[in-house]
């Protein structure tokens, strides 16, 4: 079957046996998706979307009715009190950053209690190793951080700071970014949000919900925080939606964000959706089943590469926080090899060989390879890593657990080579 993709017999043997031992996993991972495909179908039904509302809008986009639907079915499934959705946040960052400056000011503090961010965040907050002119630094707001110990949150350490209540915003980042800690599942997020409340009722909460939609049956709204961010290039877009982010969480904060986005009194009133309303509602209709492909996706690539001798993580009956899945491959010829092997099965660009290089926000080389139908799309199969050590593989997405299985033998049959 496989000899379209040129992969060899044991290779092909091993992919077999590897699938019987993953499907009690798979089960599970069904389940979850059921659940939230429910949650989906219902709010579509309980805000009473309409074909009218895929309609768009140009120009101003005054009080537009479908990107105002959308932003009420988003405020629906995640339980929310409003949302702000839109075309034009440009990334995750994008939108991260948005939030960030819409609610904090000169002189309030921030504090991480994941450690440090990603590294396109660091650059956004100015922690970096060089603080750009435009970051929160530069406009006086203070930034701490407090490490994960044994992937788990300093609850104590993190309560003792709190208890000054000069904090104005607490940040958890629930993927793991380019570390090499565990990602966070809701659980851990409730139990360190009901720590938090014990000392301090008034700090925000935001979470970096980049990866996590839908992995689990649950949301950080519903388990206590005040805010989430995320990208719809990622989990929410299924691979549909060609651009945009979201906010959600309490209306007052969303308000804010919608200020920092347009203008102060406009706020949420503006925005046209440029063709995008039908894009992202049926990104959001499939989203639950495109989460559940990727993360089978990933679940196959920890237990074939696992069988192989590679040190991976999440182990493959490991539960999930999100869709990434890390592959210490040892050498930085693995890493780039790996890399090209996944652009090789690829149904966009497969005979384009990445190579690392130089990428804004980012302080080593970083290879990617994504073949991807909308470009920088993360819940598409793709690929990525900076060039140090130990030469982890971060890979996420795919679209459907047949293709993704595909491009990880062909990642696999390229480092053989």
């Amino acid at each position: 079957m496989l000899n379209e993709l040129v992969i060899d017999k044991d290779l092909e043997k091993l992919s077999n046996e590897v699938e019987d031992e993953i499907k009690e996993q798979f089960e599970r991972i069904e389940k979850i998706s059921e659940k939230n495909s429910l949650k989906v179908l219902s709010a579509f039904q309980k805000c009473n979307l309409q074909e009218m509302h895929l309609n768009s809008s140009t120009g101003y986009g005054i009080d537009e009715a479908g990107r105002n639907k959308i932003e009420e079915i988003y405020a629906e499934v995640f339980k929310a009190e409003e949302a702000l959705v839109r075309a034009q946040f440009i990334s995750g960052t994008h939108a991260l950053a948005i939030t960030l400056f819409a609610l904090l000011r000169p002189n309030d503090t921030m504090i991480s209690i994941t450690g440090a961010p990603y590294d396109t965040l660091q650059t956004v907050i100015g922690c970096g190793a060089e603080a750009s002119p435009s970051s929160l630094k530069a406009f006086g707001i203070k930034y701490e951080q407090i490490e994960l110990v044994n992937d788990n949150f300093d609850i104590k350490a993190m309560q003792e700071r709190l208890k000054k209540q000069d904090v104005k915003l607490v940040e958890i980042q629930r993927s793991r970014g380019y570390s090499t800690r565990k990602s966070l599942d809701i659980e851990k997020i409730e139990t360190v949000i009901k720590a938090i409340r014990e000392v301090n009722k008034e700090v925000i909460i935001m979470v970096d919900n980049c990866y996590g939609e839908f992995v689990q049956d649950r949301e950080p709204i519903e388990v206590g925080a005040d805010i989430a961010v995320g990208s719809l290039m990622k989990n929410l877009g299924a691979g549909i939606a060609t651009s945009g982010a979201y906010i959600v969480g309490r209306r007052d904060l969303i308000e804010l964000c919608a200020e920092r986005l347009t203008a102060p009194g406009i706020g949420k009133e503006i925005g046209p959706s440029l063709g995008q309303n039908t894009q992202f509602l049926k990104g959001l209709f499939f989203a639950p089943q495109v989460v559940e492909a990727s993360v089978k996706t990933a679940i196959f690539a920890s237990r074939i590469l696992e069988r192989l001798g590679y040190d991976v993580d999440p182990k493959y009956d490991e539960i999930r926080a999100d869709i990434v899945q890390t592959i210490k491959l040892g050498k930085e010829e693995n890493l780039i090899k790996f890399c090209q092997g996944i652009q090789k099965g690829s149904p966009i660009d497969s005979n384009v060989i990445p190579y690392p290089s130089e990428m804004g926000g980012y302080e080593d080389k970083v290879i990617m390879a994504a073949g991807t139908f909308t470009e920088g799309s993360t819940i598409e199969l793709s690929c990525d890593g900076p060039i140090r050590e130990p030469y982890i593989a971060y890979m996420q997405g795919g679209l459907s657990f047949s293709y993704g299985k595909f491009g990880i033998l062909k990642a696999i049959q390229e480092m053989k080579k």
